[in-house]
């Protein structure tokens, strides 16, 4: 499948998706350098979110309005003002998504609502991404679906049900190229918690490409991912976590980045087929493996022995395989030192 001029599956390279989210801290400024940091980096696309705070929510006090889980990142907040100080105001889509483009990149948002999938379908983009916590709004991703554009929807929480609930949502409203994203819905994720072993198992029950969406710290997660098959990776993207920003503290920084996209590109190189015996490559280090060679001057008729053959480098002799069939058998003529043995040499 292509996503803008990018072809995502097995035969290339992981497609790395540089996630801005609310690292902008409400300047645009900001929000341009954020897409010339990620375009350097590597990244072959930059990611948005379109909503409001009234798309998302309600402007509601007390309750499971506020965030009061004391592990969270956001603890102590009102979902309505963490989303007013998180989201990306819609005038702002167009200039960053122009910056992209000008870079050679893909540039798409997660929409979170269906006003915000006729907005970015009419500025043109060449994808979506439905967020792990809108992956079990049916009539979201029937909406982003029946664009025809490719499709790419996050896993986290969704049981095996709920998410064969989406695929057919999906698949059923039209959309043909579909990605899902393993991920766990944890901000920072744990190595432990990611569980990258269901990336396979999900290419087999679905039949899509699978990627994975990675709030884990550091690139080793996402290379193993990369390892068991994954084409797309998504990373939240800062300039600098140490400036603050909503998701600023499992966020890449461009450092971090270019190491995302070297060395998944390095997991998917090793990848290869399933093979035996020695490459192209290795052919000419098969001199240095182990044969049987002559370790003493020996005359016609002498008797060889673990004295005057040994197994050694390099690999022109016989193979050691032979060796105990050589013992006791005769020298045909005279030999010096360092002889490769050959049948020719047995009397």
């Amino acid at each position: 499948m292509k996503i803008s001029d990018f072809y995502v599956g097995p035969e290339a390279r992981p497609f790395i998706i540089a996630e801005m989210s609310g690292n902008h801290n409400q300047s645009l400024d900001r929000a341009l350098a954020i897409v010339d940091a990620a375009a350097r980096s590597g990244a072959q696309a930059l990611k948005l979110q379109t909503y409001t705070a009234d798309t998302i929510t309600l402007d509601v006090r007390g309750g499971a309005f506020e965030i009061e889980d004391k592990n969270s990142l956001w603890t102590g907040k009102n979902l309505h003002d963490l989303y007013k100080q998180a989201y990306t105001p819609w005038e702002w889509h167009k200039p960053i998504m122009d910056r992209a483009r000008s870079h050679g990149m893909a540039c798409f948002s997660s929409p979170f609502d269906e006003t915000a999938v006729d907005f970015l379908d009419d500025l043109g983009v060449p994808a979506f991404k439905i967020a792990s916590f809108e992956n079990n709004h049916l009539p979201l991703i029937r909406k982003a679906a029946a664009t025809g554009k490719p499709l790419i929807i996050s896993t986290g929480m969704a049981t095996l049900a709920e998410l064969d609930e989406a695929v057919r949502a999906a698949r059923g409203a039209g959309c043909k190229d579909l990605v899902l994203l393993k991920c766990t819905s944890t901000y920072p994720a744990t190595p432990a918690n990611t569980n990258v072993l269901t990336i396979p198992h999900m290419r087999s029950l679905f039949g899509c490409e699978i990627g994975l969406s990675d709030h884990t710290m550091g690139v080793g997660v996402s290379v193993a991912a990369v390892a068991h098959g994954a084409t797309v990776i998504e990373k939240h993207f800062t300039l600098s976590r140490a400036e603050g920003g909503v998701d600023s503290s499992f966020s890449l920084e461009p450092d971090e980045l270019t190491s995302l996209v070297i060395e998944t590109e390095r997991a998917w190189q090793g990848l290869g087929a399933v093979k035996y015996g020695p490459t192209e490559a290795e052919q000419k280090s098969l001199i240095f493996r182990r044969s049987i060679y002559i370790a003493e001057d020996v005359a016609a008729g002498d008797i060889f022995t673990s004295t005057n053959l040994r197994i050694v480098r390099p690999g022109n002799g016989l193979a050691p395989r032979f060796y105990d069939q050589v013992l006791g058998r005769t020298a045909k003529t005279a030999m010096r030192k360092g002889t490769p043995l050959d049948w020719d040499c047995l009397g």
